[in-house]
């Protein structure tokens, strides 16, 4: 097996969710970021099989905050296995300020998230992989932004 076990900071940027029907699994996305730049960041699957840290993790973890993963990093060994990380241990190192998490939300339509903050109009906007979209004035330039994203892709641009 093409594995080795490594220790990892990022964010939780959106929710846990189980990995089987009776929660002893979990699954999650871990963001990691070695710098300030959008572009240097990493979306990581991760995966919990341990049921108890499993139901920690679905009962406890919020978006926004800061963790530590030690795992197993299962590296593909065909093009088409994800690269995964197989989470040992866990621990948050800094949770969301509380007044955030109440008040913003994320959103996803079909390959797009978007972040929606009650104290704000405007709506930033990424692709699921990380790419970023753009920033919509409110929630009603949203498709136009998309409109104009698209055509700058398939122009050979982003």
């Amino acid at each position: 097996m093409n594995d080795s076990i490594i220790t990892l900071d990022g964010f939780l940027d959106e929710e846990t969710v189980p990995g089987d029907a009776l929660g002893t699994t979990a699954r999650f996305r871990l963001t990691i970021s070695p710098s300030d730049d959008t572009i240097d960041e990493t979306m990581l699957p991760c995966v919990i099989t341990d049921p108890a840290l499993a139901f920690s993790v679905l009962t406890e973890l919020v978006p926004g905050d800061e963790l530590r993963i030690t795992g197993h990093l299962q590296l593909p060994q065909s093009s088409g296995q994800p690269l995964c990380l197989y989470v040992l241990t866990l621990e948050t190192l800094t949770p969301p300020p509380a007044q955030a998490a109440s008040e913003v939300r994320i959103e996803r339509n079909g390959p797009y998230l978007f972040v929606f903050d009650a104290d704000h109009t405007d709506v930033p906007v990424w692709t699921e992989t990380g790419a970023w979209v753009g920033v919509a004035d409110d929630a009603g330039a949203i498709t136009q932004l998309l409109a104009d994203y698209e055509h700058r892709r398939s122009a050979g641009s982003s």
